[in-house]
């Protein structure tokens, strides 16, 4: 979220589109985005002129022609183009469909769904090959690794690698391992060349995946992989954001449904415990006048940069907005104004550093929807 909320030169474009995952419904995605596209354009050529128009949007034309991009579509996207900047998301929840140009990104429709707290990522892993996901407690899609992320052994390796890992090294969904076969029945100096190989090969895997997504994210990263690969992985990784709880099976016998069972059985228990922890200080830091509920008084300090959690209620909207000199609120009717004040204050917090959490209902400290711990 920092670097949508950062400072960018020029027009700021904001572009927010449900999509459908399934077919045949799927294939309404591009020409959906084609339309908004195209509405778009006459409202940046208006701002900027149609030449200068033409240059900016011409990633997000790109994008629309993009078969492979549309071939696995989730339940949302999300693009944010700037002259110095483009974004684009893939979003596991739908978001209403709006274009927005203004001089800083749009990112209210985000808030609850990055900011929710069953949000993770998953390492799987073998000894040929990787696979990375993204999830959360109702979905998990696989994530097409950035460039400079290596595939597979070989990739990583190159010439290096040793006759038994180039067995074998094929499909990531092949189910059985020749190479783990040799393995397991090669004895002496050929034995302990294939493990400095696996040795290699998880330092590769951990430095790659740890800058190139946990870094960015700072998302809990499970990891999926068979029991005996567990130990040296996690004796070599650096990444801060590996999770402790295993998923100690073979990844590629399991489909993405089940690896998503898996993963929340797993990360559900962790997930629970986060909230209770998270509940617990708001409680102690309002027995000692370090916490509120109110939202007048949530305003004032979220505008002051004092908030440092705030649990926002998932899916409770509360119409109104917030005047940023005073920190006067204002409350309106749901026809009044699409403005939310509980996603307003999520957006000041975040911007002064601050930690937004996104709670379910069901263990929502209060009544108000909003509930703040202060730094001092």
């Amino acid at each position: 979220m920092s670097e949508l909320l950062g400072a960018h030169s020029g027009i700021c474009l904001s572009l927010y589109l449900p999509t459908f995952r399934r077919f045949p419904e799927h294939q309404q995605n591009p020409v959906r985005f084609r339309n908004i596209l195209r509405d778009t354009a006459k409202k940046v050529a208006a701002d900027v002129g149609e030449t200068q128009a033409d240059e900016f949007l011409a990633p997000l034309y790109a994008l629309a022609e993009n078969q492979a991009f549309w071939a696995h579509p989730q339940d949302g996207l999300a693009v944010f183009r700037a002259n110095d900047f483009l974004r684009v998301m893939k979003l596991q929840r739908a978001v209403p469909e709006r274009a927005i140009i203004a001089d800083s990104f749009h990112t209210k429709p985000l808030l609850r769904i990055v900011q929710s707290a069953d949000r993770f990522q998953l390492l799987a892993l073998t000894r040929e090959h990787i696979r990375f996901f993204q999830g959360s407690r109702d979905a998990i899609d696989e994530v097409d690794l950035a460039e400079g992320v290596p595939r597979s052994m070989v990739d990583a390796l190159g010439d290096e690698v040793t006759e038994a890992h180039k067995i074998g090294t094929g499909s990531p969904r092949g189910g059985h391992s020749p190479s783990a076969s040799f393995v397991r029945q090669g004895t002496g100096s050929r034995k302990d060349e294939v493990d400095k190989d696996n040795e290699r090969w998880f330092r590769i895997v951990d430095r790659a995946i740890f800058e190139n997504y946990s870094k960015q994210s700072g998302l809990p990263l499970l990891l999926a992989a068979l029991p005996e690969h567990h130990a040296p992985f996690r004796q070599l990784s650096h990444n801060p954001h590996l999770a402790e709880e295993a998923i100690a099976v073979n990844p590629d016998a399991l489909d993405i449904e089940s690896l998503r069972a898996k993963a929340w059985e797993v990360f559900g228990p962790r997930y629970v415990r986060r909230l209770e922890q998270l509940v617990d200080e708001f409680n102690a830091a309002s027995a000692h006048g370090t916490a509120s509920d109110e939202i007048d008084a949530v305003a004032m300090a979220a505008i002051g940069g004092r908030v440092k959690t705030l649990l926002v209620e998932a899916n409770k909207v509360i119409h109104g907005s917030i005047d940023l000199e005073t920190g006067r609120v204002t409350r309106s009717d749901s026809n009044a104004t699409k403005d939310d004040l509980l996603d307003d204050l999520a957006e000041l917090t975040i911007r002064a550093g601050g930690e937004v959490v996104v709670v379910p209902p069901e263990r929502f400290p209060t009544q108000s929807g909003v509930a703040a711990t202060y730094r001092f």
